[in-house]
């Protein structure tokens, strides 16, 4: 049984021509219908626009909008411009008139479409114009590029007339071939999915000139057979090839289109979800049906040809939400369900709870469909209201937009491996798109989530309370953010629009998501902190200068990295007093300590607190904090060590607004940050030391990470300092480490390869004398000393010794290399000087001139002890003749051979170590501990006999 009016073709039952006439007057006679539709919604200078496109691409003149050349391809098949359009044309240019092409002329194009949301419930005020313009197949590449240029030409003219317009250049011969040989869109869905966007056009596109599609007719239920039946429609004459289109069919939809169309639909419903989910459900629809899925488009054409012509139930939303709905229902997923509903009623843009202008067909139309989903007019009031809608409806909003998207995801990606589908280019595709969801929904600690994907225009507040909320039940202290103007009493009966454990994460967020405006006005509560006013103002304001606000784009390039830090923000000492004592007594502290790090001559730690802010290349923000007296090395740490694993540093700001010495502070960081990159950064890397308060820190890259060392005191420094080396490595000083120390002074000199000596005479016949050996190591000692001869000879003739041991192992060239031992004495404060380095010249004895020598030769003995032989003069001391006694009997031989009972300290001028070092690695540094030891124990047996 059919339905009266229906019209049935087969090919075997012979085509009846006033049949197909009907079938093209109904199509015709829906088209008008929306066309008429479009045209109504449209203010007058856009509808001027809209009707004059047709004239534009059929005539060439010169004086109007969209002429190239004389030659440039022109001419709509059929198309006759009504009286409007010319008069229109003529306001345009007087001497327009309107004459018919001649006989013979041929058209270079073959039709106009409008596709898209035009004429359907959802066109909008924001809809713009998208065109297709199908040529002809023969035009040459000059005819194609002068025809893309006139269409340049009347998008140019169409913008000044209020109004966005595309046209895309459509070849129907390749196309229906499933070839493009130019982008659709500049927002181009891709070349494969050919079928989807087919279907789009025959169920969404308004012809405005030219030929009709010669889809329409034939039958859905000869789609597969559309080939042959239409061969045998142009063939037989019953219709005329030069009056139809052909785009192709929609036989089938290749399993991998759904991937792809659902890949770019998901790209784009990460900044604006509610015009995407529509087509993402209908993606998903079609694919649960693959392979026997029955398009929208071919259910609109057997609707046509059942007479059912009903524009509203033909509206391609309309369908598009029937199709869904049906899908939902069946799987009982009724959230799903409500979701579709506002988006399509987002989408119509009508205002049902308010007598609006709005056109009588939309809001009647809309209005049937919400008394089918019985929404009250509570629900009415507040999605018309979405422009006004605060954070916490768009944040409850979000949830299920991003739990739409990521179902999305996930249906296409084992769709598409289920099927088989997912090939290198849809791979790289969806692993993109996951990095890019992951970027902009996924939670992690200290991520700034964004809550307004689109979904509300505007969610900035004109007044805010900030509140500091004490801990409670065990709960740490926080900071809460509130709508309004509250009083401290108020705030427990009001529920935050945030909380957060850390000032600095609720600004940011506040920031990032628009909460915070120039005309927003905070009453602030800062509860046991220091923030005042002042500073909260310049802390929000540093945020919006550092991430202004739209983010650049995230590009394609940039997802296909990791993700790497931009830019840094660094906010010192949020909220906190460094001095509080002095600043309850309005007191500041005078003192030439003026290091952030070691202030004054209590050497106090300014920087308590940095709270680092930061944007990735994934456009992420992310809020990182650093507390107590370690807060700045783990912050330079951090910033260093990122830069290193990424190949990149990212650009750095510091700011600091505490009540005391934040000019300071803040040049104290940004220095030390410079100083320490370029130290720690460069090849090779250098060892970076600085002081805080008392102690010190040493930082060293060690492969991919910055090591820390942390000294206590200056007595571990020294034996740091003193440790043996692999290799050398530079010694950097932060420029107030040490300040006003001999040992910077010293530090500084370093060079590889180099001994250096180094000496201080103090009062009462002391003498502090440090030695920088070949790999940078120190070794200091404070001694007793007579004369500065007798203080320096034996040092350096030792020194000398062991560069002579050392040089055996090494190749005649290398050890001619060597630099020769280098004397510098350290002169104190003096007459308006600064403490300096003096160099010296050696002694004119020479290190080489005859001596009373002492040597000692070390041998391996039992467990850890040292077996010790000393020589005097060619006399041997051993231990297996003297066992304990040995220093005593060496010492009392010494004091002997001296000329006078000066009991002046006893020096070893040699040491080998060659049976515990056969390949002569050990550090100068080593033999000087090695020489000290039996220096201390030759000279105690000395005392010990003299007293």
């Amino acid at each position: 049984m059919t339905q009266r009016g229906e019209i049935q073709l087969q090919l075997d039952e012979g085509i009846d021509r006033k049949a197909l006439t009907t079938l093209r007057k109904r199509f015709m006679g829906i088209n008008q219908s929306r066309l008429q539709r479009v045209l109504q919604a449209l203010p007058p200078r856009q509808y001027n626009v809209l009707q004059l496109i047709p004239l534009l691409f059929d005539v060439n003149h010169p004086l109007l909008p969209g002429y190239v050349a004389r030659d440039t391809p022109h001419g709509l098949p059929g198309y006759i411009p009504g009286p409007p359009t010319l008069l229109g044309a003529q306001a345009l240019t007087r001497s327009f008139s309107y004459r018919r092409h001649p006989a013979g002329f041929t058209p270079g194009i073959q039709a106009l479409y409008l596709m898209g949301s035009g004429g359907t419930i959802g066109q909008s005020d924001q809809s713009d114009l998208d065109i297709w313009v199908c040529h002809s197949p023969d035009l040459n590449a000059q005819a194609i590029a002068e025809l893309s240029s006139k269409c340049q030409l009347i998008t140019d003219w169409a913008a000044t007339q209020g109004n966005e317009a595309h046209f895309h250049l459509v070849n129907p011969e390749t196309f229906s071939l499933g070839y493009r040989n130019n982008a659709l869109s500049i927002e181009d869905c891709g070349s494969t999915q050919h079928y989807l966007l087919l279907d789009e056009f025959y169920r969404t596109a308004i012809l405005i000139g030219g030929r009709f599609p010669l889809w329409w007719l034939v039958p859905a239920s000869e789609e597969k057979n559309y080939p042959s039946y239409t061969r045998h429609l142009i063939d037989r004459r019953f219709i005329r090839q030069q009056e139809s289109l052909d785009l192709g069919h929609m036989a089938c939809i290749p399993a991998g289109e759904y991937v792809g169309a659902g890949l770019w639909q998901l790209f784009k419903g990460i900044e604006s979800p509610y015009k995407s989910v529509l087509k993402l459900l209908l993606t998903e629809v079609y694919a649960s049906e693959h392979p026997g899925v029955q398009c929208l488009s071919l259910d609109f054409k057997r609707k046509v040809y059942a007479n059912y012509l009903n524009l509203d139930e033909l509206d391609p939303y309309v369908m598009l939400y029937r199709r869904i709905e049906a899908y939902l229902l069946k799987r009982e997923e009724h959230e799903r369900l409500e979701l579709v509903r506002r988006c399509l009623y987002i989408k119509a843009d009508v205002r049902l709870s308010r007598r609006t202008g709005t056109l009588g067909w939309k809001r009647s139309l809309m209005e049937k469909l919400v008394q089918e989903w019985q929404w009250d007019t509570r629900q009415l009031q507040q999605m018309d209201n979405r422009q006004f809608w605060r954070v916490r409806e768009v944040a409850q909003e979000r949830l299920q937009l991003v739990s739409e998207l990521t179902h999305s995801y996930r249906f296409l990606s084992q769709f598409g491996r289920s099927q088989n589908v997912i090939n290198q280019v849809n791979s790289r595709d969806l692993s993109l798109l996951g990095r890019r969801l992951y970027a902009a929904f996924e939670r992690k600690a200290g991520k700034v989530e964004v809550v307004n994907p689109g979904i509300a225009p505007d969610l900035s507040e004109a007044l805010l309370t900030l509140a500091q909320r004490p801990g409670a039940d065990g709960r740490q202290a926080h900071w809460s953010l509130y709508r309004g103007t509250l009083n401290q009493q108020d705030l427990g009966d009001h529920p935050p629009l945030k909380r957060s454990r850390q000032l600095i994460e609720l600004l940011a967020w506040a920031h990032r998501n628009g909460l915070i405006d120039a005309a927003t006005r905070i009453a602030l509560h800062p509860g046991d902190s220091a923030l005042n006013e002042f500073e909260l103002g310049n802390l929000l304001s540093t945020i919006q200068q550092n991430f202004p606000l739209p983010l650049p784009a995230l590009t394609e390039d940039a997802l296909s990295r990791a993700s790497q830090p931009c830019h840094n923000l660094l906010l010192i000492n949020v909220g906190l007093d460094p001095l509080p004592a002095s600043s309850q007594k309005n007191l500041h502290l005078i003192s030439s300590h003026t290091d952030a790090l070691g202030y004054s001559g209590l050497r106090e730690n300014l920087i308590l607190s940095i709270d680092q802010v930061t944007l990735n290349s994934w456009n992420e923000l992310l809020v990182t904090r650093f507390e107590g007296e370690q807060a700045c090395i783990q912050a330079l740490c951090d910033y260093l060590n990122k830069g290193h694993e990424h190949q990149r540093l990212a650009e750095l700001s510091v700011a600091c607004f505490c009540r005391n010495r934040s000019s300071a502070i803040t040049e104290r960081v940004e220095r030390l940050f410079r100083d320490a990159t370029r130290e720690l950064l460069c090849d090779p890397p250098a060892r970076f030391l600085l002081q805080v308060q008392n102690s010190y820190q040493v930082l060293e890259r060690k492969g991919n990470q910055i090591d820390v060392t942390q000294i206590a005191d200056r007595e571990r420094l020294a034996h740091y300092l003193g440790t043996n080396r692999a290799d050398y490595s530079a010694l950097i000083l932060d420029r107030y480490a040490l300040q006003g120390q001999d040992l910077a002074l010293i530090l500084q000199q370093a060079q590889a390869e180099r001994i250096q000596v180094f000496y201080r005479l103090l009062p009462q016949f002391q003498a502090d004398i440090t030695v920088l050996d070949e790999l940078g190591s120190a070794w200091t000692h404070r001694q007793a000393y007579r004369d500065e001869t007798t203080l320096l000879l034996p040092l350096l003739r030792f020194l000398h010794s062991v560069r002579l041991r050392r040089q055996v192992n090494l190749s005649l060239e290398s050890s001619l290399r060597e630099e020769p031992i280098q004397l510098t004495t350290i002169l104190p404060v003096s007459e308006g000087k600064n403490l300096r380095l003096e160099r010296q010249k050696l002694p004119a004895q020479g290190v080489e001139a005859d001596y009373y020598a002492v040597q000692a030769i070390a041998e391996p003995g039992a467990g850890q002890r040292l077996q010790v032989s000393i020589f005097c003069d060619q006399r041997e001391f051993s231990e297996l003749e003297y066992g304990t006694r040995l220093y005593a009997e060496v010492a009392r031989h010494i004091l002997h051979k001296r000329r006078s009972n000066e009991h002046y300290p006893c020096y070893i001028t040699d040491l080998d170590l060659s049976a515990i070092d056969p390949a002569g690695v050990l550090q100068t540094v080593q033999y000087l501990r090695y020489r000290q030891q039996l220096e201390d124990a030759l000279n105690a047996a000395m005392q010990a006999i003299s007293d």
